[in-house]
């Protein structure tokens, strides 16, 4: 038995509840087991329970051993002098007020079935990175449901404190702070901190002064990207390195070092390189571009905001060293429901709770739930055990409750987790 556990049994009421007794004998009748008090002081405020024939209100304190109470030093804490119940799990000492009376206390041994005991330790010991991952199939669907609709608005709050981060950093330049979070997922997960490093020293009030010229705006984020330092044959990539030489000095600006870019085990076209040339076509081809996405209403306006290919140099290149066969290189559907759910959703979730519109908030859940879900190692995990996400919207859900729960061995904390408890 662990404290949280013993916590967690009471807040639920798992346990046998008929003919308990304190210690001294007295029938005891649980009326409310009281609000879990996370701060210091008792562990349960505000508790309701009838000690004979007398009903008492006020708080409750768990412990694990009722010798705990001293060891704690509760004898010398106010706050604990008006306890009405002391909860414990064994009794090994008997207690006594500052008046010499005895502390009213609760034993609860025999009341608790040894299968939630072995069936949390199970979790907590096994070496599954989901813990109920044997036991997941009980679970009736609609409660699975239910605990991936209430996580979905967490994993939501969770990205929403980057944003704020963003958004104080760029003193509510909403501008700024998109362009820097859209630019970190332009580069998916492994080049998204060269990405997000390329944007931070790159303002997006620079490159505005050039978009009409896509070459310029090339030249400033290959230079910036530090993917122009070499010596070219091409006259292309010779071109931006003249152009990017004038620009960095006129407008006093340092890149980042090449080798935070990778290239290795991926797909050409999804090199770092042909995803700057995509985000610089996306920049020379928006106006007002996060104006624009606030006001999109369904997926396929997103898409077609997004819709972008690199310029005709790479339909030749994946990279400036070697020529390539002819392939135009459009950032794809999966790319731009990849922007969707980590960049669109989260500020439009943002946006709509600064400016107090609820129906931004509702459209960004809603987005999740008309795009396909994300094929990652995360949703194939859940796949392997019978959870199969419909859409992008459960699929994030699976990806906040394993990260936020399963690998903390938060199943005390999770829906799925009491039920699998409750049910043993």
């Amino acid at each position: 038995m662990s404290e949280d556990l013993f916590q967690y049994l009471w807040k639920m009421k798992l346990f046998d509840s008929r003919n308990l007794c304190t210690t001294d004998g007295d029938q005891i009748e649980i009326i409310h087991v009281g609000t879990h008090n996370m701060q210091s002081g008792p562990d349960f405020f505000n508790a309701k329970i009838k000690i004979a024939d007398t009903i008492w209100a006020g708080n409750i304190e768990l412990h694990l051993k009722s010798s705990d109470w001293m060891l704690h030093k509760h004898q010398l804490d106010k706050s604990y002098e008006n306890i009405i119940l002391h909860v414990v799990y064994k009794d090994d000492k008997p207690l006594f007020d500052s008046s010499g009376n005895a502390i009213k206390t609760l034993v609860l041994e025999q009341h608790i079935k040894s299968e939630i005991i072995n069936a949390y330790k199970d979790f907590k010991d096994n070496n599954e990175i989901i813990p109920c991952s044997k036991s997941i199939q009980k679970v009736p669907h609609e409660i699975i449901q239910t605990t991936l609709e209430r996580l979905l608005v967490k994993r939501l709050e969770h990205k929403s404190q980057h944003v704020e981060r963003l958004l104080l950093e760029n003193n509510n330049n909403w501008e700024q702070s998109f362009y820097m979070q859209l630019a970190a997922n332009f580069g998916f997960k492994i080049n998204q901190v060269p990405f997000e490093l390329l944007a931070r020293n790159t303002p997006l009030s620079v490159l505005a002064k050039h978009k009409s010229n896509l070459s310029q705006i090339e030249a400033l984020l290959f230079g910036q990207a530090g993917m122009l330092n070499e010596s070219f044959k091409d006259p292309y990539p010779v071109m931006l390195q003249n152009e990017y030489a004038y620009l960095k000095k006129k407008y006093n600006i340092t890149g980042v070092d090449s080798h935070l870019w990778k290239f290795s085990k991926m797909r050409p076209v999804n090199f770092a390189s042909i995803r700057i040339a995509q985000f610089a076509a996306l920049v020379h081809q928006s106006s007002h571009l996060f104006s624009k996405v606030t006001e999109a209403t369904s997926p396929q306006q997103l898409m077609q905001l997004f819709k972008v290919k690199a310029s005709t140099y790479w339909d030749t290149h994946y990279t400036f060293y070697k020529e390539s066969a002819n392939l135009k290189k459009y950032l794809g559907k999966a790319g731009i429901e990849n922007l969707i759910i980590n960049t669109i959703v989260p500020f439009m979730f943002v946006y709509g709770k600064h400016y107090g519109d609820e129906t931004k908030c509702e459209l960004s859940l809603e987005l999740l739930s008309l795009i396909k879900p994300e094929k990652n190692n995360i949703t194939r995990l859940w796949q392997n055990i019978g959870i199969d996400a419909k859409n992008a919207a459960q699929s994030q859900s699976l990806i906040e409750l394993k990260t936020n729960y399963c690998e903390l061995k938060r199943c005390l904390q999770c829906s799925i987790g009491h039920f699998v408890l409750k049910n043993n």
